[in-house]
């Protein structure tokens, strides 16, 4: 029987359960579909476009390899599966679950037209199946954490299978290039290329670098002139290598790799939040933040975004962002911050603005991180707590950091770089602080108590 293979996040051949179950079925027919339709005002932004270009050239080229190939196709997904199945003559669709709203949507509609059969794969457990013990699904990560780790390690990753049979007519493609998913004028991400390799090949390759790395991991985490972070995040939100393949490859590493494998938890958590919360991208989770009157300055905004607050490690990190489609983990939390707190700017401004600069934009990951920061979460910081730029760039050693994505400033000493305002330095060519630590912080504690 021929089957048809529905791919999403989940462009990989190893360690794929629906393309392993579609192909031991009979002839397949691998399928992208470019929808934006579905997903409506959440279609992709454009770093994660520029990231899919480059990962599916590479599926189509491993496809390729094992004797198969890749159809492209582009519309609704229910009606463009239901017109493929007809082209193909079956009725059969394997897929890996999703749990973004939309695409649980498309699953629902697809199997009103189709045999869809769902495979779990992307994460390390099912969402929804950590349960209390009376059943409910948790609110919390460090509970979420505590009882998914008793379910480790998942299972050993499945081997790409060793066929794919191919049909005996391929139905018809649209090409790549048409889909104009790359950048042109102007190329705002000529720099991408310098710093990612998209597609399983590439994912494989940042797993071999990090795995000697992973022990450190705690200690080297937070320092952005170091960048001790994986930078796996892009290739476990395209799916171009499992979970599953990360922790079997990382786990052993020792010293401090269980901080890692908790941040691989954090992504099940997330899915978990957004099962029971789908609107969670842009609805406070406690109500109580509907009424705070946040500030609406498109200036500001604009600064914070081009990376000219005045503030150098949070211009540092923005203007990465901009430049390589990824910001260092600790610098996204003080980014974050300062949006929010200094400026007294809505967390839906950010978390739309990551969800179009960011080259791993994932809608669980990503929401969940700013409404933590915001404090407006199910699970999440205090408003109250916010973070002090200046002390946090000095605290984490990132003068190394900021030299390089500030240039303006790379003359200047250790002791200047974090605040040259203060230390009575700052050049002409760079801003002065948009708002003091000081005045930012006492607008912000002002805004929360008038909410009470």
């Amino acid at each position: 029987m021929t089957s048809i293979l529905w791919f999403r996040r989940d462009l990989r051949l190893s360690d794929q359960a629906a393309l392993i179950a579609a192909a031991g079925e009979g002839p397949v027919v691998p399928v992208y579909i470019l929808d934006d339709e579905t997903p409506k005002h959440r279609a992709m932004g454009g770093a994660t476009r520029w990231w899919l270009h480059y990962s599916l050239a590479s599926l189509d080229a491993a496809l390729r390899g094992k004797g198969s190939r890749l159809i492209l196709r582009r519309g609704a997904s229910d009606a463009v599966l239901a017109a493929l199945a007809a082209e193909v003559g079956t009725s059969r669709v394997h897929c890996i679950r999703h749990y973004e709203p939309w695409w649980r949507n498309a699953e629902r509609a697809v199997a009103r037209k189709l045999d869809l059969v769902c495979h779990d794969g992307n994460y390390l457990a099912p969402a929804g199946s950590v349960t209390t013990g009376s059943g409910d699904p948790y609110k919390i990560y460090t509970p979420f954490w505590r009882a998914l780790r008793t379910r480790m390690p998942p299972g050993d990753p499945a081997n790409r299978p060793r066929d794919i049979p191919a049909p005996s007519n391929w139905p018809k493609s649209d090409r790549l290039a048409d889909w104009a998913l790359l950048p042109t004028r102007p190329d705002w991400a000529k720099g991408f290329g310098d710093e990612w390799t998209p597609g399983e090949a590439g994912a494989r390759r940042r797993v071999d670098a990090f795995v000697d790395a992973a022990g450190d991991y705690d200690e080297t985490r937070n320092l952005p002139s170091i960048e001790g972070s994986s930078r796996l995040s892009p290739h476990l939100h395209f799916g171009e290598v499992s979970p599953a393949y990360v922790w079997h490859r990382v786990a052993d590493a020792g010293g401090s790799v269980e901080v890692f494998l908790g941040e691989i938890g954090w992504r099940d958590y997330a899915q978990n939040v957004i099962l029971q919360f789908p609107d969670y991208g842009s609805r406070n989770a406690r109500d109580r933040f509907d009424a705070l009157d946040w500030r609406r300055s498109d200036k500001d905004l604009a600064a914070w975004q081009r990376g000219r607050t005045g503030y150098p490690i949070v211009d540092a990190g923005m203007r990465q962002l901009w430049a390589t489609g990824w910001m260092h983990n600790r610098v996204r939390m003080i980014a974050a911050s300062f949006l929010i707190k200094h400026l007294l700017i809505d967390w839906r401004k950010g978390e739309q603005w990551f969800w179009d600069t960011l080259v791993d934009a994932d809608y669980a990951s990503n929401a969940v991180n700013w409404q933590w920061v915001a404090g407006t979460g199910i699970d999440s910081n205090m408003f109250s707590r916010i973070m002090a730029p200046l002390s946090q760039s000095e605290k984490f050693d990132a003068a190394g950091y900021i030299r390089r994505w500030v240039p303006e400033l790379a003359d200047l000493p250790d002791d200047a770089i974090h605040d040259p305002d203060a230390a009575g330095c700052r050049p002409d060519a760079y801003p002065a602080k948009i708002i003091g630590h000081r005045e930012g912080r006492e607008r912000a504690l002002a805004a929360m108590r008038d909410i009470g």
